[in-house]
């Protein structure tokens, strides 16, 4: 393999790693040329909010070409080119064999989610201390135990318990949550998407772990829960505010995630027509927010 590297300003990323592509790149990439330096830009913000800017200032590209005349070539074609004014070549370098599959699967290691439970990928063994493990690896849809939100709803799990309830997962991504609600007891799980892969991760993941679950599309979700878990984003929570209440049995528990710290006052005016929404759980500047309805609950619309 080699790497063919080059410097840009940001108006000229987009067209130069189109060209790339068209010139047989294997893979592209895009990173602040600046750096760990004081020019270094901050381009991407919090989740759900779109980035500042479309790219860095300087950007540092490397194309990977599997022949090194490959990546002469696409030098000697950019050089030529009117959009690579402004651009400055790096030069060819080799890209030592690296055994990818492991390289890959060493960045992804057991996630603890209590002292006892583990989010454990296939190749690794359990911890020694695992009581309760869920098998996931990364795949195409959201949701391996490394991000914060997921972590707080399985640890929520795990310490509250949902012994003979019947579960609802919504926006179940990987299927993660459902998984984690079906080792713990649950009696029945409901996990939907409106994201057809996710339905069909879910499945998947569901059957290496040997848990029973029905996984679907939101519209498969009827009736009421004694538990409700969404793990998806601010925004989306408050619109889906009344269809989750309405989900929810009277004296059940309300799980959400995917909630930045200063987004809890608008989730809780959100919700306030059903429940009184309170943090349960912090973790880098992510919250978990629960909630338990009236046992006589006011119907939503």
């Amino acid at each position: 393999m080699f790497e063919l590297i080059l410097l840009c300003p940001e108006d000229r990323m987009d067209v130069l790693s189109d060209a790339l592509s068209a010139l047989d790149a294997l893979s592209v990439s895009v990173e602040d040329a600046d750096a760990q330096t004081p020019a270094e830009q901050a381009l991407f913000g919090e989740p759900g909010m779109p980035p500042p800017k479309e790219g860095w200032q300087r950007s540092r590209v490397a194309a990977l070409f599997a022949q090194e005349a490959q990546a002469h070539e696409a030098q000697a074609l950019l050089s030529a080119q009117d959009f690579f004014a402004g651009c400055r070549m790096l030069g060819v370098h080799a890209v030592p064999d690296q055994d990818w599959v492991r390289l890959t699967q060493s960045q992804f290691e057991p996630v603890e989610i209590t002292a006892d439970f583990w989010i454990v990928p296939t190749w690794h063994e359990p911890p020694a201390q695992a009581r309760q493990i869920i098998r996931l690896d990364p795949g195409l849809a959201f949701g391996t135990g490394t991000h914060p939100t997921t972590r707080m709803c399985l640890r929520w799990i795990a310490q509250h318990g949902v012994q003979g309830q019947r579960v609802l997962d919504y926006g179940c991504g990987s299927g993660i949550l459902a998984i984690g609600a079906a080792k713990y007891g649950a009696h029945a799980v409901d996990a939907v998407d409106i994201d057809e892969a996710a339905v069909t991760s879910t499945e998947l993941n569901a059957l290496a772990n040997g848990v029973a679950l029905q996984a679907g599309l939101p519209d498969q979700a009827l009736g009421q829960y004694q538990t409700v878990l969404a793990n998806i984003l601010a925004s989306p929570l408050q619109v889906l505010a009344p269809l989750l209440c309405a989900r929810l049995a009277p004296g059940g528990a309300l799980v959400l995630a995917g909630i930045l710290e200063r987004q809890a006052d608008a989730l809780k005016l959100a919700y306030a027509p059903w429940v009184q929404l309170q943090v349960a759980d912090t973790q880098e500047g992510w919250i978990l927010m629960t909630a338990l309805s009236p046992v006589a609950q006011q119907r939503c619309g």
